[in-house]
Parts: C-alpha cells; structure tokens; sequence
C-alpha cells in the first residue's frame, strides 16, 4: 500500500512538537504572504491555488479581533498586568487568523509529474500518486458529514472536486494518528483546471505522427 507524507513534518512525533511545528508553518506563511513567495511550488507541472473563496470570512474574523482587541484594551486599562496580558493574546489571535488564510493562500494544490500534492492550511500535506486515483469527479458540495474512510477538506465550506482511491491511503491526523482513507474531497479556485489536468496527466493521448519525433 502506497502511503502518504503526514501531515505534520515527520520529525515532529510527539503531539506538543507537532503542534508547535504547526504554529511555525503559520507565521511562516503570514511571511510568505506578505513577500509573495509561495510554498512548494519551485519544479511544479501546474500550479492550483485555493484560498479565494474563503477571503472574506476570514477578513471578517480578523476585523472581529481587532474591535475585540480595541475593546478589551479600553476596559482592562485600569490593569495592567491583565492589560498586557490579553493584550499579547488577542495580538497573537489576529495574527494566527491572517496566518491561517496566508497559509491557504501560499500553499496551493501542485501538480508535479505523476503526483498530486493536496494542501489545506498548514496542516495537511499530501503526496498522491496518480495511480492512486481511481476516479476523479468535478462535485461541489457545501455539506460534508464526517464519514470513516473519507477526506474532506472545504474552503469556505466548500469543496470542487472528489477523488475516490483504488486502495485506501494514510492520511494521518493533526496529531499524527493513523487514518486510513478512500475518498478526498478537496477544493480549487479553478476545478476545471484541476480536473482537466488530472484527466490529462492520468490519460496522455496517444502520440500522433505529429508528434512522434522523425529520424
């Protein structure tokens, strides 16, 4: 059985290293973000980004923190102590909430010789060899039950493209379990770039007398 990367760098094994590394791949992409350098894609067939439509919730949540932290500055003026305290708290809230959409939107879906590499946020990472892929549909859906077997990963609740495997593939969890799935779903600002470039790749023509090099 062919498995994948985990989700989380392989040398965090504990939960705690994990969950800093993550915190790590945040800020990292709020730096990536802002310097416009995006992760991962340097020799990349194809490029699939996938944060657009997530946008605007999440500038909203970020506009939430920041009136929460005005606020909150305002009322604990008369502690310091606790002042400061929620202070570098709610500083560290507004800047994890931009981390998360930075981290979308500098880690895109790529398409590499015969790999798909499926990404969401900074907490999955996915290696998928095409001969995995036993079926590729253009779905979108804006419900998804949580199933045993099954991979959701929604952007702004929705995903563009499901794809069933011909055998069942690691996927570990946050923390590193063991999760054995069947199908993905996943999203693209543009599915039918993504699924015309799977079928392609999964599917080359033949060669033509065109294009079969002459002696």
């Amino acid at each position: 059985m062919t498995t994948t990367p985990s989700a989380t760098p392989k040398h965090a094994s504990s939960p705690a290293l994990r969950f800093l590394a993550h915190e790590g791949r945040i800020m990292e992409s709020l730096i990536r973000w802002i310097t416009r350098r995006p992760h991962g894609t340097d020799g990349a067939d194809a490029v699939f980004t996938h944060g657009r439509d997530q946008a605007a919730m999440m500038y909203g949540l970020t506009f939430a923190c920041v009136v929460e932290t005005v606020a909150l500055t305002y009322l604990l003026a008369s502690w310091p102590v606790i002042h400061t305290i929620m202070l570098v708290v709610d500083v560290y809230t507004v800047l994890f909430v931009l981390g998360l959409h930075a981290a979308s939107r500098t880690r895109p879906h790529t398409l590499a010789g015969h790999t798909l590499r499926i990404r969401q946020a900074a907490n999955v990472d996915i290696h998928l060899p095409l001969d995995q892929i036993a079926s590729i549909r253009r779905e979108t859906r804006f419900t998804h039950q949580k199933k045993d077997g099954e991979l959701n990963l929604p952007i702004g609740s929705e995903t563009s493209i499901t794809l069933e495997l011909a055998e069942p593939v690691d996927v570990p969890t946050f923390l590193g379990a063991v999760r054995l799935v069947t199908l993905i779903r996943l999203h693209a600002d543009d599915p039918k770039a993504l699924y015309d470039a799977l079928t392609c790749a999964r599917n080359p023509p033949a060669p033509t007398p065109e294009t079969i090099p002459q002696p």
